[in-house]
């Protein structure tokens, strides 16, 4: 016996159709014209009640004849006059172009106002084109909270250029609001916030339970480690690793207590490497973590490392870790066939940084220049490419 039927009628009206979905006692009917109603009628023995349900207008959908989801040309019109690259688009939230009311015009006008161009308005549709239903209230209010944190509002446009989903991936203003001042109670600077608004904008989409859980973790680490400064303790690890709020405490708790007991470290040393350049890796899978050490333990291992140096090689420059298995072993071998030392690799991680192709080419270049690979700091392998060649013209120059 079926506890719970369901029939649906499609009844046709031209262009439209009216839509009847019963669960038993429940019916819900809903026309697809613009200004049709919406209603829902629950039955209870012999009478039936109508109650009336709003609805946003620019979350109806157009259908065609066959009632499949059909694209709103006018829409389509007005993104390729704006310049939106709407193949891109498509791909990447293809609802957006069945809407019937969006609000595209609005959102140039409103960009516009703030120091856009034309064609960064089109490039921030293109990529993320969920941006055209916000209304323009929902836009102001957020500019306003972002002008919290960010000092102009050129500096938003920028952010937006590069990052469209950092500002309309939500449109929980409330959220957005309650998070900027939960974050700066905590001892947060602007600076701070801006760089978690730039790199980590999920951070304001959290709920603030999720943003409260993780600080309060962090803090309480910190009093367990015998730090007296929990609001210093969390800012340093934020500014190293903007990403960590956006993770789980189970995931972190899993990664520190992995470089407590992989590197046998005290409570003071755990304390600096949090600080420093252990931050980096929290929000790693724990999983990934471990594999990738053991890897590198057992390549360093095949090179007649120590124990003590493989694990000072790693302390070093824990960002290593993030390399995976084929990734690490072709740049130590890349390396040592251009005749590096794995002494000089030990001495210089960074030098990981580099793609092969870059390691090679560099190489060669210093090479000609007329430079000893065994008595030169390879360090410069890593260095950007404007600090390189200003070395690689002083070194061609002595030699």
């Amino acid at each position: 016996k079926k506890s719970l039927e369901i029939r649906r009628t499609n009844i046709s009206k031209g262009l439209n159709y009216l839509t009847i979905m019963t669960p038993r006692n429940l019916w819900h009917m809903r026309s697809n014209f613009l200004f049709g109603s919406r209603c829902w009628m629950t039955r209870f023995s012999a009478e039936i009640i109508f109650k009336s349900v709003s609805f946003r207008l620019f979350g109806v959908k157009r259908h065609n004849a066959d009632g499949e989801p059909s694209e709103n040309e006018e829409l389509l019109n007005n993104l390729l006059t704006m310049g939106v690259d709407v193949d891109m688009a498509r791909k990447r939230q293809p609802g957006v172009f069945h809407r019937m009311i969006t609000n595209e015009q609005d959102l140039k006008t409103f960009l516009l106002s703030k120091g856009a161009s034309k064609e960064v308005i089109a490039s921030i549709i293109s990529r993320y084109p969920r941006a055209i239903t916000r209304t323009p209230e929902n836009l102001s209010k957020r500019w306003d909270l972002w002008r919290n944190i960010v000092t102009s509002d050129l500096e938003i446009v920028n952010i937006l250029e590069r990052s469209p989903e950092s500002f309309f991936r939500s449109n929980n203003n409330l959220n957005l609001e309650n998070n900027i001042k939960f974050l700066y109670s905590v001892g947060l600077t602007r600076k701070c916030l801006c760089r978690l608004l730039t790199n980590a904008p999920r951070t304001f989409s959290n709920s603030l339970d999720l943003n409260k859980q993780m600080v309060d973790f962090l803090q309480a680490t910190c009093l367990s480690l015998g730090h007296n400064d929990p609001t210093d303790f969390v800012r340093k690890i934020i500014l190293k690793n903007p990403f960590i709020l956006i993770q789980s405490t189970k995931r972190v708790k899993a990664n520190i207590e992995f470089l407590q007991s992989t590197f046998n470290l005290n409570s003071e040393e755990l304390l600096v490497l949090l600080c420093g350049p252990g931050a980096e890796i929290l929000d790693l899978s724990n999983d990934y973590a471990r594999r990738s050490y053991a890897n590198i333990k057992k390549k360093l291992f095949s090179l007649e490392c120590t124990e003590e140096e493989v694990q000072k090689f790693v302390l070093s420059y824990p960002d290593v870790i993030f390399l995976a298995e084929k990734k690490f072993n072709d740049k130590i071998g890349c390396l040592l066939e251009e005749n590096v030392s794995i002494s000089q690799i030990m001495e210089n991680p960074r030098v990981l940084d580099s793609s092969i192709s870059t390691l090679k080419s560099r190489i060669r270049e210093l090479v000609n220049a007329g430079c000893n690979l065994s008595t030169l700091n390879i360090s410069l392998l890593s260095w950007s490419k404007k600090r390189y060649e200003a070395k690689l013209k002083k070194l061609s120059r002595l030699a």
